[in-house]
């Protein structure tokens, strides 16, 4: 028995379909570079993608004001019968068949298939239509501009979570390095309290401090899964497993001269700005006439006399001047300054904003690298000192109590350590974001 051609072609579809989600899923990487991460999220997020359609949005809008310099063809047609005397005498005139028998009151019932051609184009509109097409093209070019924006934001919220999944990694293994440090000393503690060498409230101190240990561990557990799937979202990802590759070669260059001046937000405004200023000449255009001129050709004919056909033409200029409109020009020219007065004030604050976002910035990244050089000696002291009292324990010479303090400097100072290093890699992904630079520089 044959397959049923549609339950065919069914199963086929559905192959297709599966064969297309599994390309989907194999195109994705086994372990996530930090220049891969923003490179994919670049494409892949759904605020790049938005950014997009606003600027297939804008084009748009581009090609509906430029409507206004090609003229306007239109082509109408009808039949309607009456016996109304004006409409009815005047299908007899368009139809040529008038005659002297005619009654003009009572001229009787008449029909006419209507059929008109008609051309019109603007000549003048005191400006509108160019101050639209000049709006319209910066209002494209601040949506190219909002797309540097998202992207560069977009970048630093990448590195920002991708170095927080590598902190929160790290804090994992210090935790556990500390839980296994703390289990090695609880050992040599039952081993001493067996033998009768060590209180009881000594081993109770340290079996505490264990689970204390374990307690931690279980916190930054849980903080590297929430980091991991802050990173999933921003890739524009709902789920799938997160590994980091943290050998590519990443560095980001620290910019030499750090100024807010190349920020795309401040060039967005600007076009923001020429687009309002000519907002405000479209609406000042509503102070001067319009002129047109026209053409049209009309074809009628009826059915109620023999032979009744006639064509006609028209053609001409026609000027038009508002002299009274309620001051809704007026009103219109008020807000459009307004609107452009807002927003040289928003580039103003911006300017004050950016200025401090810099600052804040390089304050940050020297903070952090100061804070890397106290660090790396803290742990290389707890190292050390955690080391001599272990083996001091074992011999019976240190408490638990010390024991468990030196443990937790030792975790706290490895903690901070790896703090500062992700502290570092963020602040300068910070004052690049600061400076209006992209990420990486390839």
């Amino acid at each position: 028995m044959s397959c049923p051609r549609p339950l065919l072609l069914f199963f086929l579809l559905l192959l297709l379909v599966r064969t297309a989600a599994a390309s989907d899923v194999s195109t994705l990487p086994e372990k996530w570079s930090v220049t891969r991460a923003v490179h994919f999220a670049l494409e892949n997020s759904p605020d790049s993608r938005i950014v997009k359609r606003r600027i297939q949005s804008a084009q748009a809008a581009i090609i509906a004001a430029r409507a206004a310099y090609y003229p306007q063809v239109l082509l109408s047609g009808g039949y309607s019968r009456t016996n109304n005397p004006m409409y009815s005498f005047g299908n007899i005139l368009n139809q040529s068949q008038f005659s002297q028998n005619i009654d003009f009151n009572n001229p009787g019932t008449s029909d006419d298939l209507n059929l008109t051609g008609t051309i019109q184009y603007r000549l003048y509109n005191g400006g509108r239509d160019k101050a639209g097409i000049n709006a319209a093209r910066a209002q494209e070019k601040a949506a190219h501009l909002e797309q540097d924006t998202i992207y560069r934001r977009l970048g630093f919220e990448v590195v920002r979570s991708f170095y927080s999944i590598v902190q929160a990694e790290d804090n994992v293994q210090a935790q556990q390095s500390s839980l296994q440090a703390i289990d090695v000393s609880l050992q040599s503690a039952r081993a001493r309290y067996d033998v009768g060498d060590l209180l009881k409230a000594d081993l109770l101190n340290l079996e505490v401090q264990k689970s204390r240990a374990a307690e931690s561990l279980i916190q930054a557990r849980h903080g590297l899964s929430l980091a991991k799937q802050g990173f999933l979202n921003l890739l524009g990802l709902k789920q799938g497993q997160v590994k980091l590759d943290t050998t590519q070669p990443a560095d980001q260059t620290i910019p030499e001269k750090i100024t807010f001046e190349a920020r795309p937000e401040l060039a967005r405004l600007d076009a923001m700005i020429i687009a309002a200023e000519e907002l405000v000449r479209q609406a000042q255009g509503g102070h001067y006439p319009t002129a047109d001129i026209f053409g049209s050709y009309q074809v009628d004919k009826g059915f109620e006399f023999d032979e009744g056909s006639g064509n006609s033409w028209m053609a001409g200029l026609k000027v038009n001047y508002l002299l009274f409109d309620g001051k809704r020009t007026s009103a219109n020219v008020y807000q459009a300054r307004a609107r452009l007065r807002e927003l040289k004030e928003q580039r103003r604050k911006l300017e004050l904003a950016f200025n401090y976002e810099v600052e804040q910035a390089r304050l940050a990244l020297q903070l952090a690298d100061e804070q890397l050089q106290v660090t790396e000696k803290m742990v290389e002291q707890a190292v050390e000192s955690a080391r001599l009292s272990r083996e001091r324990f074992k011999e019976g010479v240190l408490l638990s109590t010390d024991l468990i303090s030196v443990e937790n400097r030792l975790t706290d100072a490895r903690v901070h350590n790896l703090m500062a290093k992700a502290a570092r890699k963020i602040a300068i992904a910070d004052l690049r974001r600061a400076a209006g630079l992209v990420q990486f520089d390839k």
